[in-house]
Protein backbone atom coordinates (compact mmCIF):
# COMPACT_ATOMS: atom_id res chain seq x y z
CA UNK A 1 0.00 0.00 0.00
CA UNK A 2 1.62 3.65 -0.67
CA UNK A 3 0.97 6.36 1.74
CA UNK A 4 1.52 10.14 1.42
CA UNK A 5 4.44 11.36 4.16
CA UNK A 6 4.83 14.70 5.60
CA UNK A 7 8.74 15.10 4.84
CA UNK A 8 8.85 17.79 7.96
CA UNK A 9 8.32 14.85 10.20
CA UNK A 10 11.53 13.92 8.69
CA UNK A 11 13.79 16.90 8.01
CA UNK A 12 12.53 19.43 10.72
CA UNK A 13 11.97 22.47 8.33
CA UNK A 14 13.20 24.78 10.76
CA UNK A 15 16.69 22.85 11.37
CA UNK A 16 19.21 24.82 12.39
CA UNK A 17 22.16 22.56 11.00
CA UNK A 18 24.01 23.24 7.55
CA UNK A 19 23.99 21.73 4.37
CA UNK A 20 27.45 20.12 5.38
CA UNK A 21 26.00 18.51 9.01
CA UNK A 22 23.01 17.24 7.10
CA UNK A 23 25.43 15.58 4.87
CA UNK A 24 27.43 14.28 7.91
CA UNK A 25 24.22 13.21 9.52
CA UNK A 26 22.74 11.10 6.28
CA UNK A 27 26.32 9.39 5.64
CA UNK A 28 26.16 8.87 9.01
CA UNK A 29 23.69 6.53 10.02
CA UNK A 30 23.84 5.14 6.05
CA UNK A 31 25.02 1.18 6.40
CA UNK A 32 26.65 1.42 3.08
CA UNK A 33 28.27 5.10 3.58
CA UNK A 34 31.81 3.31 3.07
CA UNK A 35 30.90 2.49 -0.80
CA UNK A 36 30.16 6.11 -2.14
CA UNK A 37 32.93 7.38 -4.35
CA UNK A 38 34.89 10.15 -3.13
CA UNK A 39 34.11 12.00 -6.49
CA UNK A 40 30.37 12.06 -5.86
CA UNK A 41 30.83 13.47 -1.60
CA UNK A 42 33.68 15.40 -2.39
CA UNK A 43 31.66 18.55 -4.04
CA UNK A 44 28.79 18.56 -1.01
CA UNK A 45 31.67 19.80 1.40
CA UNK A 46 31.02 23.12 0.02
CA UNK A 47 27.33 23.60 -1.10
CA UNK A 48 25.72 26.96 -0.43
CA UNK A 49 21.86 24.87 0.77
CA UNK A 50 20.18 21.74 0.97
CA UNK A 51 16.64 20.24 0.51
CA UNK A 52 15.14 16.90 1.49
CA UNK A 53 11.67 15.32 0.24
CA UNK A 54 9.93 12.20 0.33
CA UNK A 55 10.09 10.46 -2.61
CA UNK A 56 8.02 7.21 -2.31
CA UNK A 57 6.48 5.15 0.65
CA UNK A 58 5.11 1.74 0.84
CA UNK A 59 4.24 0.27 3.77
CA UNK A 60 2.91 -4.18 4.00
CA UNK A 61 1.89 -6.70 7.01
CA UNK A 62 4.45 -4.71 9.12
CA UNK A 63 7.09 -3.86 7.10
CA UNK A 64 8.11 -0.22 5.47
CA UNK A 65 10.11 1.21 2.76
CA UNK A 66 10.69 4.58 1.96
CA UNK A 67 13.03 6.85 -0.54
CA UNK A 68 13.99 10.39 -0.15
CA UNK A 69 15.79 12.68 -2.18
CA UNK A 70 18.27 14.53 -0.93
CA UNK A 71 19.64 17.45 -2.90
CA UNK A 72 22.37 20.15 -2.50
CA UNK A 73 23.16 23.52 -4.78
CA UNK A 74 26.45 23.70 -5.23
CA UNK A 75 28.43 27.30 -5.55
CA UNK A 76 28.65 26.77 -9.37
CA UNK A 77 24.64 26.54 -9.71
CA UNK A 78 24.63 22.69 -10.26
CA UNK A 79 22.76 20.75 -7.79
CA UNK A 80 24.00 17.38 -6.54
CA UNK A 81 21.21 14.57 -5.60
CA UNK A 82 21.78 11.46 -3.07
CA UNK A 83 18.91 8.88 -2.94
CA UNK A 84 17.79 7.56 0.58
CA UNK A 85 16.39 4.09 1.31
CA UNK A 86 15.12 3.56 4.66
CA UNK A 87 13.29 0.35 5.34
CA UNK A 88 12.87 -2.63 8.11
CA UNK A 89 13.98 -6.39 7.24
CA UNK A 90 10.97 -7.95 9.82
CA UNK A 91 8.00 -6.36 11.43
CA UNK A 92 8.87 -4.23 14.27
CA UNK A 93 12.70 -4.12 13.49
CA UNK A 94 14.75 -0.66 13.98
CA UNK A 95 15.16 0.69 10.32
CA UNK A 96 18.21 0.10 8.21
CA UNK A 97 19.49 3.35 5.99
CA UNK A 98 20.98 2.94 2.96
CA UNK A 99 22.31 5.91 0.35
CA UNK A 100 23.05 5.41 -3.97
CA UNK A 101 24.43 8.04 -5.76
CA UNK A 102 21.52 7.68 -8.33
CA UNK A 103 18.16 6.44 -8.94
CA UNK A 104 19.12 3.34 -11.07
CA UNK A 105 21.04 2.23 -8.06
CA UNK A 106 17.98 3.10 -5.85
CA UNK A 107 15.86 1.15 -8.20
CA UNK A 108 18.01 -1.85 -7.90
CA UNK A 109 18.47 -1.71 -4.09
CA UNK A 110 14.45 -1.70 -3.78
CA UNK A 111 13.80 -4.36 -5.89
CA UNK A 112 15.44 -7.11 -3.43
CA UNK A 113 13.11 -6.09 -0.55
CA UNK A 114 10.14 -7.86 0.09
CA UNK A 115 7.57 -4.88 -1.06
CA UNK A 116 6.52 -4.01 -4.37
CA UNK A 117 8.88 -1.76 -6.76
CA UNK A 118 8.18 1.89 -6.57
CA UNK A 119 6.43 2.40 -9.97
CA UNK A 120 6.12 -1.13 -12.69
CA UNK A 121 7.73 -0.67 -15.98
CA UNK A 122 5.24 -0.50 -18.85
CA UNK A 123 5.48 0.77 -22.70
CA UNK A 124 2.91 2.92 -23.75
CA UNK A 125 1.00 1.87 -27.55
CA UNK A 126 3.21 4.36 -30.07
CA UNK A 127 0.14 5.95 -31.19
CA UNK A 128 -0.72 7.38 -27.78
CA UNK A 129 0.38 11.00 -27.14
CA UNK A 130 0.51 12.59 -23.59
CA UNK A 131 -0.43 15.81 -23.08
CA UNK A 132 2.13 18.62 -21.66
CA UNK A 133 1.44 19.01 -18.37
CA UNK A 134 1.16 22.79 -17.42
CA UNK A 135 3.30 23.95 -14.73
CA UNK A 136 1.72 24.91 -11.07
CA UNK A 137 0.69 28.68 -10.89
CA UNK A 138 1.18 30.73 -7.79
CA UNK A 139 -1.43 30.93 -4.82
CA UNK A 140 -1.48 34.51 -4.91
CA UNK A 141 -2.77 36.57 -1.78
CA UNK A 142 -4.08 40.01 -2.29
CA UNK A 143 -2.14 41.64 0.89
CA UNK A 144 -0.80 45.35 -0.06
CA UNK A 145 1.31 43.68 -2.74
CA UNK A 146 2.51 47.16 -4.67
CA UNK A 147 3.70 48.27 -0.88
CA UNK A 148 5.40 44.74 -0.40
CA UNK A 149 7.48 45.61 -4.12
CA UNK A 150 8.39 49.15 -3.39
CA UNK A 151 9.81 48.10 0.28
CA UNK A 152 11.56 44.91 -1.21
CA UNK A 153 13.13 47.19 -3.83
CA UNK A 154 14.24 49.90 -1.84
CA UNK A 155 16.34 47.51 0.79
CA UNK A 156 18.16 45.62 -2.39
CA UNK A 157 21.85 47.07 -1.69
CA UNK A 158 23.02 45.74 -5.20
CA UNK A 159 23.80 48.35 -8.10
CA UNK A 160 21.69 46.31 -10.69
CA UNK A 161 19.03 45.56 -9.34
CA UNK A 162 15.64 46.24 -11.41
CA UNK A 163 15.12 49.74 -12.99
CA UNK A 164 12.21 51.98 -13.09
CA UNK A 165 10.30 50.46 -15.23
CA UNK A 166 9.64 47.23 -13.28
CA UNK A 167 8.97 49.14 -9.97
CA UNK A 168 6.45 51.07 -12.15
CA UNK A 169 4.59 47.97 -13.22
CA UNK A 170 4.93 46.26 -9.58
CA UNK A 171 3.07 49.68 -8.70
CA UNK A 172 -0.38 48.02 -10.18
CA UNK A 173 0.20 44.68 -7.80
CA UNK A 174 -2.58 43.74 -6.13
CA UNK A 175 -1.87 40.24 -5.31
CA UNK A 176 1.55 38.15 -4.65
CA UNK A 177 3.12 35.12 -3.04
CA UNK A 178 6.64 34.44 -1.49
CA UNK A 179 8.22 30.89 -1.83
CA UNK A 180 11.60 29.57 -1.27
CA UNK A 181 13.41 28.67 -4.18
CA UNK A 182 15.87 26.29 -2.53
CA UNK A 183 15.93 24.39 0.40
CA UNK A 184 17.00 26.08 3.70
CA UNK A 185 19.28 28.69 4.63
CA UNK A 186 22.86 27.02 4.84
CA UNK A 187 26.40 27.97 5.89
CA UNK A 188 29.24 27.36 3.38
CA UNK A 189 33.02 28.71 3.39
CA UNK A 190 33.97 30.66 6.55
CA UNK A 191 31.47 29.94 9.72
CA UNK A 192 27.91 31.72 9.78
CA UNK A 193 28.41 32.53 5.96
CA UNK A 194 24.61 32.42 4.60
CA UNK A 195 22.42 32.23 1.70
CA UNK A 196 18.37 32.02 1.21
CA UNK A 197 16.98 32.85 -2.51
CA UNK A 198 13.77 33.67 -2.65
CA UNK A 199 11.05 34.00 -5.43
CA UNK A 200 8.71 36.97 -4.78
CA UNK A 201 5.74 36.80 -7.41
CA UNK A 202 3.37 39.51 -8.37
CA UNK A 203 -0.06 39.03 -10.06
CA UNK A 204 -0.57 42.83 -11.76
CA UNK A 205 -3.92 44.21 -12.38
CA UNK A 206 -3.46 43.52 -16.10
CA UNK A 207 -3.69 40.06 -15.38
CA UNK A 208 0.50 39.66 -15.98
CA UNK A 209 2.45 37.96 -13.59
CA UNK A 210 6.20 39.11 -12.73
CA UNK A 211 8.66 37.76 -10.12
CA UNK A 212 11.44 39.48 -8.44
CA UNK A 213 14.24 36.98 -7.53
CA UNK A 214 15.84 38.11 -3.84
CA UNK A 215 19.59 36.71 -2.38
CA UNK A 216 19.62 37.48 1.15
CA UNK A 217 23.48 36.49 2.47
CA UNK A 218 25.53 37.32 4.99
CA UNK A 219 28.96 37.05 2.08
CA UNK A 220 30.03 40.66 2.97
CA UNK A 221 32.98 42.21 4.75
CA UNK A 222 31.61 42.66 8.25
CA UNK A 223 29.09 39.35 7.95
CA UNK A 224 26.27 41.71 8.28
CA UNK A 225 23.04 40.60 6.62
CA UNK A 226 23.23 42.33 3.34
CA UNK A 227 20.09 41.94 0.36
CA UNK A 228 20.15 42.09 -2.97
CA UNK A 229 16.98 41.56 -6.11
CA UNK A 230 17.07 40.52 -9.16
CA UNK A 231 14.56 40.60 -12.63
CA UNK A 232 15.53 36.61 -13.12
CA UNK A 233 16.73 33.37 -11.61
CA UNK A 234 19.41 32.72 -13.40
CA UNK A 235 20.81 36.57 -12.56
CA UNK A 236 20.08 35.47 -8.77
CA UNK A 237 21.78 32.52 -9.02
CA UNK A 238 24.90 34.21 -10.80
CA UNK A 239 25.54 36.28 -8.15
CA UNK A 240 25.03 33.89 -5.08
CA UNK A 241 27.65 31.89 -7.50
CA UNK A 242 30.06 34.72 -6.82
CA UNK A 243 29.63 36.15 -4.05
CA UNK A 244 30.31 32.38 -2.78
CA UNK A 245 33.52 32.78 -4.61
CA UNK A 246 34.81 35.78 -3.17
CA UNK A 247 34.91 33.96 0.02
CA UNK A 248 36.66 30.86 -0.81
Amino acid sequence: MSVPYETAAYEPAESPESPEEHLARLLGRALNSFELPDEAIRPLDCALAQDSSLHSAHHSAGLHRETYRHTWLLADGSAVTLWELVHNTVPGSDPQHEVYVDEEELRAATARLPLPPDAPDFELPVLVTLAPVPAPRHVYAPDDSADHARRLLRRAENPDRPDGETAQALSTAFAHQITQAFGRPGRAGRQGLAFSLYEHAFLLRDGRELSLWEVEHTATPDGRHMCEVYPSEVAARDAMERRAARQR
